[in-house]
C-alpha cells in the first residue's frame, strides 16, 4: 500500500506561518522516522512525499530525506512554471528520478494566476518529461480549475483533498457540481485526502465524511482515485489510523481488485513508481 500525499518539514515559526495555534499538534517538525511504526502496523509500504515550502530547497530537502529512509517511493515537488528559464529547471531536475511531477499551493493564489497564460504555458513542457502535476484549490476555486485544466488536455492531473469541500459548513452543491464537470477530463485523477482537516475537527461524522466519499467514488471511479493521509497535518484532527481505518471501511464495498488500485495500483500508475 502507498500513501500518496505526506508532508515532512522542520519546522520554521515564519515560514510556516499557515500553521495557526490552532494547530499545535502539528507545530513541530517530522520526518520519515515519525511514520516508521504506524506505516509498519497498517503494512503501508511507502509514501509519496509533497511540497509543503514554494521552493527549489524544498526539493533538495526532500532528495535528502529519501537517501536516509526507503518509505519515500517518490517526490512531488516545486518549480515556477512561470519562470522564462523553466525548460532548464525542468532539464536540470530530470536527472532526479525520485521526482515525479509538481505542485504550486494554488489555493493560495487569485483566478488570474491559475489562468495566467505564463503558468499554463508551463504545464504543458510537463507532458516531455514525464511529470504529474497535484492540484491544489479550495472549493471555490474549481470553476477556475476547470477552465486550466480543460487547456491542458494531455497533462496528467491529481487533485489534491477531493478539491476541499466545505464539509464543516454542509454546502457542498457547487462542489458537487463542480467535481463532475472536473471528472469528466480522462487526465485528472483524485487523491482521497486531507477531508479531516475541511470538517469539524473535533465533532466531524462518519455519515458527512462518507457522503463526500459517495460524491468521488460516482465521479472519478476507483480507478482514477488514490488513498492519502495529508500526514501529518491530519493530526489536527485524529491519529493516522483513523484515518486509515475510516478509508478501508468505506472500501469494503469494493472488490479486491478495486481496493489494491486505491490503496496502491492507481498510485504506481500515476506516479510512475
Amino acid at each position: 500500500m502507498i500513501d500518496t500525499h505526506v508532508h515532512f518539514w522542520n519546522y520554521d515559526p515564519i515560514r510556516d506561518n499557515w500553521i495557526t495555534e490552532e494547530m499545535q499538534a502539528i507545530r513541530k517538525n517530522f520526518n520519515p522516522k515519525n511514520l516508521m511504526r504506524v506505516f509498519n502496523d497498517l503494512q503501508i509500504s511507502g509514501c509519496i512525499a509533497v511540497q509543503a515550502n514554494q521552493s527549489e530547497e524544498e526539493n533538495n530537502f526532500l532528495l535528502s530525506l529519501t537517501e536516509q529512509s526507503d518509505l519515500i517511493k517518490g517526490i512531488v515537488g516545486w518549480v515556477d512554471l512561470r519562470n522564462p528559464n523553466l525548460e532548464e529547471r525542468l532539464n536540470y531536475w530530470s536527472y532526479f528520478k525520485e521526482i515525479k511531477g509538481w505542485r504550486h499551493v494554488l489555493q493560495a493564489e487569485s483566478k488570474d494566476f491559475i489562468l495566467d497564460k505564463k503558468f499554463i504555458g508551463g504545464l504543458k513542457k510537463l507532458i516531455n518529461h514525464n511529470y504529474t502535476y497535484d492540484l491544489l484549490v479550495y472549493h471555490d476555486q474549481l470553476p477556475h480549475l476547470i477552465k486550466m485544466v480543460d487547456q491542458v488536455p494531455d497533462q496528467p492531473f491529481i487533485l489534491d483533498h477531493c478539491g476541499k469541500p466545505n464539509i464543516k459548513s454542509g454546502e457542498i452543491k457547487n462542489w458537487t457540481a463542480n467535481i463532475k464537470i472536473l471528472a469528466e477530463n480522462p487526465n485528472v485523477h483524485c487523491k482521497l485526502s486531507g477531508l479531516l482537516a475541511e470538517a469539524d475537527w473535533k465533532n466531524w461524522t462518519e455519515a458527512e465524511l462518507f457522503n463526500i466519499f459517495d460524491i468521488i467514488f460516482e465521479s472519478f471511479g476507483v480507478n482514477r482515485i488514490l488513498y492519502g493521509s495529508d500526514w501529518p497535518v491530519v493530526l489536527i484532527s485524529r491519529p493516522y489510523s483513523v484515518w486509515f481505518n475510516l478509508v478501508s471501511k468505506y472500501a469494503e464495498r469494493f472488490t479486491t481488485t478495486e481496493r489494491n488500485l486505491l490503496f496502491g495500483g492507481n498510485a504506481k500508475a500515476c506516479y510512475n513508481l
